[in-house]
């Protein structure tokens, strides 16, 4: 049995220096305390009896730990966003978890089976091009992929097996790799309530959950099992969907070697109506809900499955010293059809052909084999007041793509009518990465990273060197075999101060970068990385449980940007850009029962050098100094949850209640060619009542009902197809959607 001052205020502490990390846990009769672990130790205790009567009290616990591999603390915008916050207020799939990032928005523009959306920092990240996104260490992100280079769908999270989000916005650790522009989440699974848990729910636009998770008694949080089926019919029309997720992992072993071993799987297949015009919504052409009456319209879909394998091995030593090998292996297969212009689209292969619809048709195929190792070695102590440690690090992974694209006619039974893209890539990255932690004084703590990353390519662009029918004198066959290489690096720095126990300051430098998409490259390149140099200061204020407010400005210099093209239904580059903004994340629990989060960004995003005019395109959408298209200048949000006993043992159980509330704010959106979307403000409430084994919660969705768009672009297309063809710019949305509801039964047992 272990003492504990249930009510001391100790003095806050580094992992690296001897004193230890604070870290909140709960005792088993419910009272909050403050336990002091070593290395960032997450700790269940299990009370005792009042072990005296001194003021203050002690209480007797059971202590059972589990260190996290490393610190992740870098720079003011790093945040542990634990467990209470995350169910505080209610999802609609398990992916909205991520909301609880500070200033991190997602939507589901096209619909069950595409990636989301995300903005997080000044960055439109699309699909996730800006945003490194790993689950239970496993990477999400696929490069070069059709859709968006850095394509990440999460739909394969299931909210119950999520344990908390380690949150690094900004790229100052050396461990984050492709894609930490705007920064990186990793999602750590895990259950904290064990054993049986059985969930069956039924809501609006006959939409039915069922989950099933299991998390065996005595094993540790990460030891769990977990499948979910989702199916609906949607709001509005050709909104059809089902998918199906599947979560396992395991912890086990004992003494210095323990192992991790962990399997994802995600099926999803879902239409959607794509984007309307605006004005033939305001003329009463299609409905805000609808869909234009089309076959290329109506036949917009999409399937996404996914399998990932991973196996980690975390090393201790006695010394302090400590280490982890990983390997994982994943699949993914992706095809959507997707139609944004309507009937603007001529075939570059058949003459003159023309009018059939410009339903896109992409197809991505990527298996991934990867590794990663790290070793931090045992604290050195050459002065009294100088001490720390030296750690180094390696990851490596090899994609092997394939991908195309193609325009398609819904009408006669999908004829391929066009070609654009056939190719195959094969890509590989190999990283590595070294990192000083040393504490000088009880007052400064310093750290000093480099990465460095090798990027090989071989691509097969079987289309490559176009020679329509149309001319048939062209005497070379089609196809362009080339390949590059590319080398990345850069620093990752940061400074943190403790002049009092309440109060910490930060400041914090590093240089990430994005890999190219591939199908880009010329024979021999030197790859043109995009290169982002970001800096942040920044002050955290911490008083027990009660509040914990930090407050970080930022600034990020990228060196060439993206912007969503339509005609192509991708990404293209417009130019290097900068932003500065503030962010600033409260957490406060004043009551054992309560918890609130708050958050509030405001950035500039500006573009610094837009593409010059071409024939193709003699009039660009984006002019110098320009604010950045789709980033909004103002996000918030707010969640509130509070879980507490309302009978006292009720026939042998208590009777609780639980509430919660979140509410997102995006402001006005700049658009091509001038305009702003219009600002959106969504606010979700669930209740819920438990009894022994059963539970039943009732959550709404969009409770007031906005009418919104969950995306909003500005082009120009053609939605009539015996009409002269329009070239004016016009606003196009995506609904997002109305007010819905969802109702549970839970059972555990």
């Amino acid at each position: 049995m272990a003492t504990v001052c249930a009510l001391c205020t100790p003095r806050a502490a580094w992992a690296g220096d001897d004193e230890p990390e604070i870290v909140d846990v709960e005792t088993g009769d419910g009272t909050i305390i403050d336990v002091e672990a070593s290395d960032g130790t997450i700790i269940d205790v299990e009370a005792g009896e009042d072990a005296s009567d001194a003021d203050p009290p002690v209480v007797d616990v059971n202590v059972r730990g589990a260190a996290r591999p490393r610190d992740t603390n870098r720079g003011a915008s790093s945040f542990d966003i634990g467990r209470d916050v995350l169910e505080a207020a209610p999802n609609q799939e398990g992916a909205e978890v991520l909301e609880r990032a500070p200033g991190l928005f997602i939507a589901r523009g096209a619909g069950v089976g595409v990636g989301h959306r995300y903005m997080l920092r000044g960055f439109d990240a699309d699909h996730g091009q800006d945003l490194d996104l790993r689950i239970g260490g496993l990477p999400i992100n696929l490069p070069s992929h059709i859709h968006g280079q850095g394509y990440a769908d999460v739909g394969m999270i299931i909210g119950e097996a999520v344990d908390g989000l380690r949150v690094t916005e900004g790229v100052y650790d050396p461990q984050q790799g492709d894609f930490a522009i705007a920064g990186s989440i990793d999602v750590d699974l895990g259950v904290r309530d064990r054993g049986w848990r059985l969930k069956s729910g039924y809501g609006a636009f006959d939409t039915f959950r069922q989950l099933a998770l299991w998390a065996p008694e005595g094993e540790a949080r990460e030891t769990f099992g977990a499948v979910q089926y989702q199916r609906t019919s949607g709001y509005g029309d050709n909104r059809d969907a089902q998918s199906a997720s599947a979560l396992a992992q395991v912890r086990f072993g004992e003494g210095a070697w323990t192992y991790r071993a962990l399997g994802i799987f995600h099926g999803a297949r879902g239409q959607f109506p794509g984007v309307l015009r605006r004005e033939d919504i305001r003329r009463g052409e299609v409905d805000f809900y609808g869909v234009y009456p089309f076959p290329t319209a109506e036949k917009q879909s999409a399937l996404n499955a996914r399998v990932m394998l991973g196996g980690f091995a975390d090393y201790r030593g006695e010394g302090g010293d400590n280490g982890q090998l990983g390997l994982y292996l994943g699949y993914d297969t992706f095809r959507i059809q997707q139609n944004f212009t309507g009937f603007v689209e001529e075939s570059q292969v058949l003459d003159g052909v023309a009018g059939r619809g410009d339903l896109i048709e992409q197809q991505n195929r990527t298996l991934t084999f990867g590794l990663t190792g790290r070793y931090r070695s045992k604290k050195y102590e050459p002065f009294e007041w100088a001490k720390g440690t030296v750690e180094l690090g390696t990851s490596a992974r090899l994609d092997d793509i394939e991908q195309a694209q193609n325009l398609i006619d819904a009408a006669v039974r999908s004829q391929t009518w066009d070609q654009r893209v056939d190719a195959g890539i094969k890509a590989m990255d190999v990283g590595l990465w070294g990192d000083l932690d040393w504490l000088f004084s009880h007052y400064v703590r310093a750290r000093l990273g480099m990465r460095g990353d090798l990027l090989v390519y071989d691509v097969n662009d079987r289309l490559g060197n176009f020679a329509p029918e149309i001319r048939p004198d062209d005497a070379f066959i089609v196809g362009f075999r080339r390949s590059a290489v590319g080398f990345a690096f850069g620093p990752r720095a940061s400074i943190e101060a403790l002049p009092v126990s309440w109060l910490s300051l930060k400041a914090a430098y590093g240089e990430g970068y994005r890999s190219p998409q591939a199908r880009t490259l010329e024979d021999g390149e030197s790859a043109p990385f995009t290169k982002v140099r970001s800096g942040d200061v920044g002050a955290t204020f911490q008083w027990q449980r009660q509040l914990k407010l930090t407050v970080a400005g930022f600034y990020t210099h990228l060196s060439d940007d993206v912007a969503f093209e339509a005609r192509e239904g991708r990404l293209e580059r417009v130019g290097a850009s900068r932003r500065i903004g503030v962010t600033a994340y409260a957490e406060s629990r004043p009551l054992s029962w309560l918890v609130a989060a708050f958050t509030l960004t405001y950035v500039d995003a500006v573009l610094l050098e837009p593409p010059p005019p071409t024939a193709e395109d003699p009039a660009p959408a984006f002019e110098e100094g320009q604010n950045l298209p789709f980033v909004p200048p103002v996000m918030a949000r707010i969640d509130v949850g509070a879980k507490r006993a309302i009978v006292d043992d009720l026939g042998g159980h208590d009777l609780t209640g639980r509430l919660g509330s979140g509410f997102n704010f995006i402001g006005p959106r700049p658009l091509p060619f001038g305009g702003n979307a219009r600002p959106v403000g969504l606010l979700d409430a669930n209740a819920a009542i438990g009894w022994g084994p059963f539970t039943v919660d009732l959550s709404l969705f969009n409770l007031l009902d906005v009418e919104y768009a969950a995306v909003e672009l500005n082009y120009p297309s053609d939605w009539n197809p015996t009409g002269p063809r329009s070239r004016v710019p016009a606003r196009h949305i995506a609904a997002g959607p109305p007010l819905s509801w969802m109702t549970t039964l839970e059972v555990a047992i």
